[in-house]
């Protein structure tokens, strides 16, 4: 994980999670595969009260659970989830918009997401690389899973960055928050992100 990318998550803990330090939570950290070797957000986010979930695709370092489905995660039960934090992965995510449904219905009413994704930077396949991010486009795939947008920017100037040169993927970082809806207005909204699940699912191969 680049330094930035890390800097950026370490404000996230900061300024939204300062106050549940000593809460219980349970954090899933999507796309966490240590690749490089370096620090990971499981250093970020260390805390004895708190319950990290390394979660991706194929088995590595740093990975406690391996999805079957980018897009279906039945690994993962409905509104259990505190807090979902992922960087430096929804570019490699080809149909990210039916996993941002799965982030809005793992996590509880009232539960925080913090996505970091590049807004430039070079062509990096693992497997795949098929999007760029910016504010505008964060903050409408937030309200298109029925989230609250907290905070979205980009990094657009270099912050000085020179060591590892991450200056250069001008990330976005999105903060958004699920609902805690009165009980009817919520029910009528997970039926909504369901259907529009099973729907987007039948054009996925």
């Amino acid at each position: 994980m680049h330094q930035s990318s890390l800097d950026k998550m370490t404000k996230f803990r900061e300024v939204y999670l300062i106050d549940m330090e000593s809460q219980d939570l349970k954090i899933i950290d999507l796309g966490s595969q240590d690749v490089s070797g370096t620090k990971t957000y499981k250093d970020v986010l260390h805390n004895n009260k708190w319950d990290y979930i390394g979660v991706d695709m194929i088995e590595g370092g740093n990975v406690d659970l391996v999805l079957d489905n980018p897009y279906h995660w039945k690994e993962i039960k409905s509104s259990c989830v505190d807090v979902i934090v992922s960087g430096q992965a929804f570019e490699h995510i080809e149909y990210f918009w039916i996993t941002m449904l799965e982030i809005s219905r793992v996590l509880r009413p009232g539960g925080l997401a913090c996505i970091i994704a590049p807004s430039g930077g070079y062509e990096h396949r693992y497997p795949v690389d098929c999007w760029r991010f910016y504010p505008d486009g964060f903050s409408a795939l937030s309200r298109f899973a029925q989230m609250d947008v907290l905070e979205v920017s980009t990094q657009w100037e270099p912050l000085g960055y020179e060591m590892d040169d991450s200056d250069g993927w001008k990330d976005t970082v999105l903060v958004c928050r699920k609902p805690d809806f009165p009980f009817y207005i919520g029910l009528k909204s997970k039926v909504k992100k369901y259907l529009l699940h099973r729907a987007l699912m039948m054009g996925v191969s």
